[in-house]
């Protein structure tokens, strides 16, 4: 710059200085030094802060909310229905043919996994088709992901079945006592005695003649109404926050463990052998523990038929992927071996010959809605609570996981909307309680789902079957669907091939992916994700309270300063010591923080304290002419070891750059050892502190009354430091 540049600036700091000194300034000035070349200071100045009156600020906000205006209304109506946002801006050309094939595959997966999902929920395979059915068209109006599948889940009907068979052995039923189902293989006559047997109860307030199966899908509505309840309350709360406590890692390892889940539930359908299923913790081991049992007994036709499937959907799969840019859609595939497969089992009759597993009959029609009795959602109340939250959780994480590969975003509170709504509405039309499926969301974007119209074409396809195509899905192999099902974990089982990257890219994510990778697959899903969740928060503060403390030396011929273990040729500032800490500073802490400024200092002030006491204390018995002490050394030996250590540094600069914030105990902290060190004559100096630090230890009376001291304490850069504890003017000796 020139010189005359530099005398401009040599004004403006100077007048700066004069105004400062005058006091004509009317904002209050914070006394941080700053030194520049020339060696003029100047001090920092800080806005004034309005303040705030939080009484006018609330009732304000509250009367905005209150408000009603047409445009307010249109934007709570667009917020709340998703799709009068991004349906008109639809790109029927790109989008339609991948939502078309990926709606039309889920929809027929649905068909034979209600069959088996309704078992776990203990309920007929017809109220799983009402809640696939209700649960894609509510989604499709509400939800913000566009590949998520939501409906039925086995962890979700598991937690279903559970309360129902207990308030069914309650009523007392017979879980075992299987009543003729009131309705044949044809369709479903609309009579209110179509679901109740000849027993009378009067039960939770019921008084009317409903046997085992119409009480059985009461107990599910009404639990299902009740968690959908509390999750549109969470919502209006704003509780969707919880999903940022879902990090990549967290993801990753539930993702990866869940399709070990999946992958392990599927192997008996591959092999065609009958085992029990397995439930609650350590499902996976215990089911590979039946399997190996039960190998013996494995039927041939499955196996071809299994080993050629998934021949065909590996190959195809790879070539898409790698033709991915040449081809203008994705391959209908599964559509494909799902076609090809019914008919060869249909007319080779595998099931008479090899008995072959198929999806077998489902009767079709639907029931008059019916109100949940209040009575029942007394009883399942508490129920309730851990299966919204399981239910939100698992969709709100899947979302997370689909928008983070897809790139976009989600809003988890409508994420919580529509999942207490996809609740709430089917529970009056003989449905259960739904969530996001992992398995067939990874088969919705592996068949090149683009929108949420693939959910409902996935409805239509059920509602044909419900009303329609049951017959024609009966000689489906329940192999197959097994085998679509584990082709399209791929992806999700991939992520072994990246731990080695990920383990040297951070040890402890690679650690958090681990634990809940494990514990999603060992013990359960849901006690897998809430592992994960807690252990990321764990290893947060592990690493809070144990962080990284240096010396710092200076980089030579700058007025910058680093690690002197990290880096070579720093040089050391006579008579200073320079010590960093990264991480805030509070009550987990502290005693880390403390025994680490004495190690790397190697100086402990209440230790040395102690030692100068003492050696006071000797030499005063010295002079009175007593030459023995109680240990029986004579005084001149005593005086010897008790000599004061020599300090080899006068000032202690605390680099506060990594320190975010300080509570009551970390402002205690620095008080403490500005008091400690100050007895030996070593001044504290602090550097690099933050607003938010700095307030707090205005607040904490760590300046001293009315922050007469400040500016000689607090430094802007650890240089200015450095430069006032070389001026200061200390004694010589600084160890007396």
């Amino acid at each position: 710059p020139s010189s005359a540049a530099s005398d401009q600036r040599d004004v403006r700091d100077k007048e700066h200085i004069d105004e400062v000194n005058t006091g004509t300034m009317e904002r209050p000035l914070e006394a941080t030094r700053m030194e520049n070349s020339t060696s003029s200071c100047f001090l920092m100045e800080r806005r004034t802060r309005v303040k705030i009156n939080r009484k006018e600020v609330m009732l304000a906000k509250l009367r905005k909310s209150c408000s009603c205006t047409p445009k307010k209304l249109k934007n709570f109506v667009m917020d709340f229905l998703p799709v009068l946002r991004w349906l008109p801006k639809y790109q029927w050309k790109e989008y339609i043919w991948g939502d078309v094939m990926s709606g039309l595959v889920i929809g027929i997966i649905l068909v034979p996994q209600a069959i088996a999902y309704s078992l776990l929920a203990g309920l007929k395979p017809i109220y799983s088709l009402y809640t696939s059915f209700f649960a894609n068209i509510i989604y499709f109006l509400m939800g913000t992901s566009r590949h998520v599948s939501v409906g039925i889940f086995s962890l979700i009907s598991l937690m279903v079945g559970q309360v129902v068979d207990r308030e069914l052995l309650l009523a007392g039923f017979d879980l075992n006592d299987d009543a003729p189902s009131a309705w044949g293989e044809g369709s479903l006559q609309n009579d209110s005695q179509s679901n109740s047997t000849a027993f009378n109860l009067t039960v939770a307030g019921m008084n009317a003649e409903c046997g085992k199966e119409c009480y059985a899908i009461g107990i599910a509505t009404a639990l299902t109404f009740v968690a959908g309840v509390y999750q549109v309350l969470m919502g209006i709360f704003r509780l969707g926050f919880v999903s940022m406590y879902l990090s990549e890692s967290v993801l990753d390892g539930f993702a990866t463990g869940a399709s070990l889940t999946i992958l392990t539930a599927q192997v008996k359908y591959l092999i065609g052998i009958k085992i029990p299923r397995s439930q609650g913790h350590g499902m996976l081991v215990i089911t590979w523990i039946n399997i190996f049992r039960n190998i013996s007994q494995a039927n041939l036709c499955d196996v071809i038929t299994s080993a050629i499937c998934i021949m065909v959907l590996v190959t195809a799969k790879e070539l898409g992927d790698r033709y991915k840019h040449k081809l203008k859609f994705p391959l209908p595939t599964e559509l494909v071996v799902i076609v090809v497969a019914t008919l060869v089992s249909h007319y080779g009759k595998l099931n008479e010959v090899y008995a072959s597993s198929v999806s077998g009959a489902i009767p079709t029609g639907f029931i008059p809605p019916k109100v949940p009795h209040f009575n029942l959602m007394l009883r399942v109340a508490v129920d309730a609570l851990p299966l919204a939250v399981v239910s939100f959780v698992f969709t709100v994480s899947l979302s997370e996981m689909c928008a983070k590969k897809y790139a976009y975003t989600i809003r988890a509170n409508q994420e919580m909307f529509a999942v207490g709504f996809c609740n709430i509405i089917p529970s009056f039309f003989h449905s259960f309680a739904t969530s996001a499926a992992l398995a067939k969301t990874l088969v919705k974007t592996s068949t090149g789902c683009q929108t949420q119209v693939s959910g409902v074409i996935s409805a239509m396809v059920v509602l044909l079957v419900l009303l329609f195509l049951a017959p024609l899905f009966y000689s489906l192999q329940k192999c197959v669907l097994a085998c679509i099902i584990i082709v399209s974990l791929r992806g999700a089982l991939r992520k072994f091939q990246d731990v080695p990257a990920r383990y040297h890219v951070n040890k402890v994510d690679t650690l958090i992916w681990v634990v809940t990778m494990s514990a999603s697959a060992l013990i359960s899903t849901e006690i897998g994700l809430l592992v994960g969740i807690v252990f990321s928060m764990l290893c947060i503060i592990v690493r809070t309270q144990k962080p990284r403390t240096t010396l710092l030396g200076q980089i030579q011929n700058t007025s910058f300063y680093e690690d002197d273990l990290e880096y070579e040729n720093l040089s050391s500032v006579p008579k200073v010591k320079i010590f960093r800490f990264e991480a805030p500073l509070y009550y987990a802490n502290r005693n880390y923080f403390l025994k680490s400024l004495y190690r790397l200092t190697n100086l402990d002030p209440n230790l040395e304290a102690a030692r100068r006491k003492k050696y006071e204390k000797e030499k005063q018995n010295l002079k009175k002419g007593d030459h023995t002490t109680a240990n029986g050394l004579g005084m001149r030996e005593t005086t010897l070891q008790l000599v004061p250590k020599q300090n080899d540094f006068q000032a202690l600069v605390v680099d506060c750059s990594s320190i975010s914030f300080l509570d009551t105990t970390g402002v205690n902290t620095l008080k403490e050892i500005l008091k400690d060190y100050k007895d030996l004559n070593i001044s504290v100096l602090l550097a690099c502190c933050n607003p938010s630090v700095t307030d707090s230890l205005k607040r904490g009376g760590y300046f001293g009354k009315d922050c007469g001291s400040m500016q000689e304490m607090l430094f802007y850069s650890i240089h200015n430091a450095v430069q006032f504890a070389k001026d200061q003017k200390l004694p010589a000796d600084c160890s007396v």
